[in-house]
């Protein structure tokens, strides 16, 4: 109890019953909000291109709540980043 929180176990089972259990509502409204947003953008995920991916859904998460100023934003960066040789653009996805 370092942190001041406590413990409450929950034991559900399995089944639909274990999904409806009212302390993991938001849980499951969370990862089903996750695995939609993934399923509408990406079709077909593809192992290799999984960082940029993630770096999309990251930046998009992170402006959920100032989605007009997104487009801007992004035209911002776009203009002030410098060209990058394609050799450094796939590092991320080597490293994968």
């Amino acid at each position: 109890m370092q942190s001041g929180f406590q413990h409450e176990p929950h034991v559900t089972g399995g089944g639909k019953a274990a999904v409806e259990h009212p302390s993991f509502k938001w849980v499951n409204i969370i990862l089903g909000n996750l695995k939609n947003a993934l399923k509408g953008t990406y079709h077909a995920i593809n192992r290799k291109h999984v960082p940029r991916y993630l770096a999309e859904f990251q930046y998009r998460f992170n402006r959920r709540y100032d989605l007009p100023s997104m487009i801007h934003r992004l035209i911002y960066v776009a203009l002030r980043t410098p060209p990058m040789p394609s050799t450094m653009l796939s590092m991320a996805e080597a490293e994968w």
